[in-house]
């Protein structure tokens, strides 16, 4: 989840910025005699739509590996979502435009704003004509993929576009009149940032882009579903990372999480109980073989979780401890609320669908494998292509503490996403759906750095 926020100001030392403190504001124009003539052109002319703030720089690295000492990302929005050693590229210099949309919510402090609906549009000088738009993982800021996701494919040559979703942090829930609202508002922030990421796009290179890929990983995998359903007029593909499953009937997080917290006491206790209570973990979906991540994910992520959700989708909610909630007793307005942002399978364009076998947090039975069945059901099958990776886990710095138990998905994803490009043009389609085996005989770099597709 979210880790604690770090107030980063922005440095400009190494790069040259333009404020645009609204979008109907006009700018002097950087004079055509000292604009350069590659590097950064145009920068001055360039405006996002609708955005009520924008300030463009002229960065020589457009990684991580110049960001973080520019001020351009801020790390804490991304500690604890890869494995320590992910290699990752280096060396895009392009143009980076930070700002926000109009919002009432303040809870991303990000450069001192304190403004909600804040994005970051990534433009390499050297581009190979896409653009990718992620949202985020739980409920981060904008800055989240940078290290999973916005090095490597601008390393590529991508465009990359990402939003906050329109809220943050834990209190998230607070936004919003209506329960829901503030997950609904994800949907709707992603698709505002698509389409004004590709009119940003057609103004920098003279040309819309030729393929826009959706990706995320968790609750940014569901925006991938979701926006395929929704909007796929807007996107070529979309690989969805472990996305998160919501549809009023179950399973989703209300149903298996609360289970988990009632009898994870008792199996961690050991004695009399301690089997009944693991074969209950077993009926609410978490896979055999799981138990070693058992005590992280009920010290860090069950109860936390389930909480701040529960409270956005259920706040009438006051039982005396929440490992009594029973999702299927609640009121119908509960599931109707679910219903507002529920995911159906009616995808519209190509999407891959990776998950790993022993996720905890959002267990694979409960999750990827019953969205894969609606796809299928709604007739969009030929449409889907669905990977379990095996030993693989919903959080990837969780491989430093068990590397000979689990996987990097890291390397899955970008394998998917190389397949998801070829997809797209209509070039090669990907390998049938399948479990991603672990090779009993690669080491951990290689984990690291490969998976196989077929």
């Amino acid at each position: 989840m979210l880790s604690p926020r770090t107030l980063v100001a922005l440095s400009l030392a190494g790069a040259c910025s333009l404020v645009i403190a609204s979008a109907a504001a006009t700018p002097a124009a950087t004079p055509a005699a000292t604009a350069p003539a590659g590097h950064c052109a145009g920068r001055g002319h360039l405006r996002v739509p609708g955005a009520e703030r924008q300030q463009a720089d002229c960065l020589g690295e457009l990684t991580t590996a110049g960001t973080v000492g520019s001020g351009h990302t801020d790390p804490a929005d991304y500690n604890g979502l890869t494995p320590k050693d992910l290699p990752t590229p280096t060396g895009v210099p392009g143009i980076q435009i930070d700002g926000y949309f109009p919002d009432t919510s303040t809870t991303n402090t990000n450069h001192g704003w304190n403004h909600d609906a804040q994005f970051v549009i990534r433009l390499p000088d050297h581009w190979n004509g896409g653009l990718v738009v992620a949202g985020t993982p739980a409920n981060r800021e904008q800055y989240a993929n940078d290290r999973a996701i916005a090095d490597w494919v601008l390393g590529r040559g991508y465009a990359y576009a990402a939003t906050d979703k329109g809220n943050t942090g834990l209190t998230f829930y607070r936004d919003g009149e209506r329960p829901g609202d503030a997950i609904a508002e994800w949907n709707d922030r992603v698709t505002q940032l698509t389409r004004a990421a590709k009119a940003v796009v057609a103004q920098r290179y003279h040309r819309p882009p030729t393929r826009t890929l959706a990706t995320g990983m968790s609750n940014g995998g569901y925006l991938v579903r979701w926006q395929l359903e929704n909007h796929p007029e807007l996107y070529d593909g979309g690989v969805d990372w472990e996305g998160t499953l919501w549809r009023p009937e179950g399973p989703h997080l209300l149903t298996f999480l609360p289970p988990a917290l009632r009898h994870y006491p008792t199996y961690a206790a050991g004695g009399e109980g301690a089997e009944a209570a693991r074969q209950a973990m077993r009926r609410a979906g978490f896979p055999a073989g799981s138990e070693f991540l058992w005590p992280y994910h009920h010290k860090v992520y069950w109860d936390l979780t389930q909480r701040i959700y529960r409270e956005e989708l259920d706040p009438e909610y006051d039982g005396a401890t929440e490992a009594d909630y029973d999702y299927a007793k609640r009121p119908a307005q509960v599931q109707q609320a679910v219903d507002r942002i529920a995911l159906t399978g009616r995808i519209g364009k190509p999407l891959i669908t990776l998950q790993g076998t022993l996720d905890v947090l959002l267990p694979i039975s409960q999750d990827s494998d019953v969205y894969a069945d609606m796809v299928r059901e709604s007739g969009r099958g030929a449409l889907m292509r669905y990977y379990r990776v095996e030993d693989g886990t919903h959080v990837d710095s969780l491989v430093d503490t068990f590397p000979d138990k689990l996987r990097p998905i890291v390397p899955c994803h970008r394998a998917a996403f190389e397949a998801m490009e070829k997809w797209a043009a209509g070039e090669e389609r990907p390998p049938a759906g399948h479990t991603v085996r672990r090779p009993a005989d690669a080491d951990s770099a290689t984990l690291l750095t490969r998976c196989p597709l077929d």
